[in-house]
C-alpha cells in the first residue's frame, strides 16, 4: 500500500524525535499514511527495496535534519553523506529525482545545510523550504506541521472525531432531589449572599489582572506593513501578516526594480515575542547569485512599529544580517 508520508532521518542523530513525529503523524493521519524504516519493514524483506519502494510511491518526504546531520561518518570514517550507497543519501536523491516535494524538519537548533556540503545528487535540496520543530513548543509546532501536509494527506475519520480532552476538571450540575424526599429546613440568605458578593469581588480583580498582564499575541502583528527606509535589492519593502496565537502567516515582497517582487507566503512560528519565517531563492533578485536562505524576524516595536530582522545565508559567500523598522500601510 502506498505511504502518504515518508519519514527520513539518521538513527544517530534524531532517532527519538523521529520516532516521536512518526507516532504524532500517526495519530493524525492513520498508520497507513506515514512509513519510517523501523515501524514500516517487516522482517526479511530487503530494506533497500522496501525504501525504493515507499519512496517512489509517497506523496510527501520528511528529512528530519539534526545538529550532525551533514557531519556523522561511518566506520571508516568516511562522511556518511560522501557514500553512494547511504540509506539516507538515497532516500533523499530518490525523492528529488521523482520530484516527491521534500521538507526538511529542523530539530535541536539545526540549520539547513549549504550546497557545498551536499554531493551532487543532493544539492537540490539546500534550498527546500524548511520548518522547526523545537522542544519546548513542539506540540504547536507539529500543529502547523500536520495543517502544512493536508495538501498532500487526508486526516483519518477516526482522527477527525477523536475527543478533546479537558485541560481542567470537568464539573458536572449536582443531582437533582428524588421527588418524594422532605423539603429541607429553609435557612438564612445572609451567608450565601455575602459568599457570592466575596466571589464577585475575587472574579473582577482576576479579570482586572489578566486585561493588564495579557501577554501580547500574534495578532499584535496582524495587517500591512512597509519599510520605512528599504535599502536596496535583497531587502524587504512589504509584509502581510495574518492569523492567531502561535499559528501565523507572513507575506513578503522584496525590493526589486521597477517594481517590487513577490516572495510568496510562509508559515510563522511565534513564542509570544517574536515570529520567525524562513524564505529559500534559487537565486537572488537579480539573478546573479545562488543559494540564498533569508529568515526573518519580527516583533512588536515602540509607538505601534515593528521591528524586522532579516538573516541572509548564502551557499558561496558569508551571511548578512540587516534590520528594519516597519510602520501599517496607509
Amino acid at each position: 500500500m502506498a505511504h502518504a508520508i515518508f519519514i527520513s532521518y539518521r538513527r544517530d542523530d534524531t532517532e527519538g524525535e523521529a520516532g516521536r513525529l512518526f507516532d504524532d503523524l500517526t495519530r493524525a493521519f492513520g498508520g497507513d499514511a506515514v512509513f519510517m524504516d523501523v515501524a514500516g519493514i517487516g522482517p526479511g524483506t530487503d530494506f533497500r527495496k522496501a525504501i525504493d519502494d515507499n519512496v517512489s510511491s509517497c506523496g510527501v518526504l520528511l528529512a528530519v535534519i539534526g545538529p550532525e546531520w551533514t557531519t556523522i561518518t561511518g566506520s571508516s570514517g568516511e562522511r556518511r553523506l560522501d557514500d553512494s550507497n547511504d540509506y539516507v543519501r538515497l532516500e533523499i536523491a530518490s525523492a528529488l529525482l521523482r520530484n516527491v516535494p521534500v521538507i526538511p524538519v529542523l530539530v535541536h537548533d539545526a540549520r539547513m545545510p549549504h550546497a557545498d556540503q551536499l554531493p551532487d545528487n543532493l544539492k537540490d535540496f539546500a534550498y527546500r523550504n524548511s520548518v522547526e520543530i523545537t522542544h519546548a513548543r513542539w506540540n504547536s509546532d507539529v500543529q502547523l506541521l500536520v495543517q502544512a501536509l493536508t495538501q498532500y494527506v487526508h486526516a483519518t475519520k477516526a482522527t477527525e472525531t477523536d475527543t478533546v480532552h479537558a485541560t481542567v476538571p470537568v464539573q458536572l450540575p449536582a443531582p437533582h432531589p428524588a421527588a418524594d424526599a422532605a423539603p429541607a429546613k429553609r435557612k438564612s440568605k445572609m451567608p450565601l449572599i455575602a459568599g457570592a458578593a466575596a466571589l464577585a469581588v475575587v472574579v473582577i480583580g482576576l479579570v482586572i489582572f489578566f486585561v493588564l498582564h495579557k501577554p501580547s499575541g500574534g495578532s499584535a502583528l496582524n495587517g500591512h506593513w512597509t519599510d520605512t527606509n528599504p535599502n536596496g535589492l535583497g531587502s524587504v519593502a512589504e509584509l502581510d501578516i495574518s492569523g492567531e496565537g502561535n499559528q501565523l502567516a507572513v507575506h513578503a515582497w522584496g525590493v526589486c526594480k521597477p517594481a517590487n517582487c513577490d516572495w510568496g507566503t510562509q508559515n510563522a512560528t511565534f513564542d509570544g515575542q517574536t515570529a520567525k519565517a524562513t524564505w529559500s531563492f534559487l537565486s537572488n533578485d537579480s539573478g546573479q547569485e545562488k543559494g540564498r536562505v533569508a529568515t526573518l524576524s519580527i516583533s512588536a516595536g515602540t509607538d505601534g512599529k515593528l521591528n524586522v530582522t532579516i538573516n541572509n545565508a548564502y551557499a558561496q559567500r558569508p551571511g548578512t544580517v540587516h534590520q528594519f523598522e516597519f510602520v501599517r500601510a496607509q
